[in-house]
């Protein structure tokens, strides 16, 4: 698989928009299927591939793919192989293409979490290592 992050657009061949169909058909079965509830009569379906490393977030009527989180390490972004960057690094890079940071907080559970809202991108990091990026269409 392409691990290639697209601003808004997906990660490789796996697109925002998709249903929960045309991705099990172009990934398989996930690991794990799970309903969230967010406490407004709408519930998102997460699809976990562990052994691709994403997590896909499905929501509206019918199911789309809205966002994604990464953990694989083969994960590139403006061409670069993010995973072997650290946090200052990640942020020039951003910085580079025209994204500018514009939340840096520390989550209750320690992350450290860079946010581009315009690209609707956000790294967490852990020791100035990046564990994982999630970002949506």
């Amino acid at each position: 698989m392409d691990y290639t992050i697209n601003i808004k657009k997906g990660i490789g061949e796996l697109l925002f928009d998709m249903s929960v169909e045309d991705v099990k058909h172009l990934l398989g079965e996930p690991t794990e299927i799970e309903n969230i509830d967010n406490g407004m009569d709408e519930e998102t379906l997460v699809l976990h591939y562990d052994e691709l490393g994403l997590t896909l977030f499905f929501e509206g009527e019918p199911r789309l793919l809205n966002c994604i989180d990464t953990d694989n390490e083969e994960t590139v972004l403006f061409g670069q192989k993010v995973y072997e960057m650290q946090e200052k690094e990640v942020a020039h890079l951003m910085v580079t293409n025209n994204y500018f940071a514009e939340d840096i907080e520390t989550e209750s559970w320690g992350e450290r979490r860079v946010s581009f809202s315009e690209a609707n991108v956000d790294f967490f990091f852990e020791d100035d290592e990046l564990v994982s990026i999630v970002f949506g269409k």
